[in-house]
């Protein structure tokens, strides 16, 4: 495995590369991280993983400094599962270039995670169009987890004829149903053991959700899942999945999607 920490280094090795499988990570590697790595073997022989912890996609700088991070222990990983290539830039050398396309950010950025943290899903579309101007991959491999960075991402890619290829791959969970995340670390047990309830919860009842949002009880929702053991939560909505919106009825293909707080770690799902 070859190591860069600067792009220009990075370039000079990959620039005839036509078929990179690009998996970017903040590192604390997961199961889910692996899951996106393995599926990236399997599109190509040259894999580039990259670690970055970005800033601007965090609202508030006490919760940047209090993401986990692990990067002697990634470093180690990756070796052990043979990537090709491992990009560890610092914020310089990601944020002291011009990209060749401004961002584009789709409507769907107002809502859900986007009404709650104002300026991340900016801060995430100008890292990945960053990585992207300097990698030029042939595909990107994203988590469903994070639904809307995904549709976002797949927005701002289409919007500039980006020709990189986005790849959805299914949600990682741990035994209990949480969606596997690195902020998953940080959990104490008896908070893992009450987000697997809300897990349960939310898979076995979602018409019932859906009926009770669209009667305007969602707090009776909300409520529930205080009892099951969020601390707070930040929102519960009924997306459709096709329009990129907000429920109005119960015609079509919908996804829960749901922020919350165990403590003062946040958790998002969709399912």
């Amino acid at each position: 495995m070859k190591i860069f920490r600067d792009r220009k280094s990075l370039i000079s090795e990959i620039s005839d590369l036509k078929k990179i499988a690009f998996v970017p990570t903040m590192g604390a590697l997961h199961k889910g991280h692996i899951s996106l790595i393995n599926k990236a073997k399997k599109k190509s022989k040259e894999v580039l993983v990259s670690i970055y912890v970005n800033p601007k996609q965090f609202n508030s700088i006490i919760d940047f400094k209090k993401y986990p991070r692990k990067l002697n222990e990634d470093i180690q990983t990756l070796k052990r599962i043979k990537i090709n290539y491992l990009y560890i830039p610092n914020s310089k050398d990601i944020y002291s270039f011009k990209p060749k396309v401004k961002i584009f950010l789709d409507k769907f950025s107002k809502i859900l995670c986007g009404k709650f943290r104002p300026s991340h899903f900016k801060g995430v579309v100008n890292v990945i169009n960053r990585f992207l101007d300097i990698i030029k991959p042939k595909f990107l491999f994203l988590g469903m987890k994070d639904f809307q960075q995904l549709m976002l991402i797949k927005s701002h890619l289409k919007k500039h004829n980006i020709k990189t290829k986005l790849i959805p791959c299914s949600t990682i969970r741990e035994k209990n149903g949480t969606a596997i995340s690195s902020r998953n670390s940080k959990l104490k047990k008896y908070q893992m053991k009450n987000a697997g309830k809300i897990y349960k919860f939310i898979k076995n009842n979602k018409k019932a959700i859906l009926h009770k949002i669209l009667n305007k009880k969602k707090v009776d929702v909300i409520n529930e899942l205080i009892k099951l053991g969020a601390d707070r939560v930040d929102y519960i909505e009924c997306i459709d999945l096709i329009k990129k919106e907000v429920c109005n009825n119960g015609k079509y293909k919908f996804n829960i999607f749901i922020a919350y707080y165990m403590g003062d770690v946040r958790l998002i799902d969709n399912l």
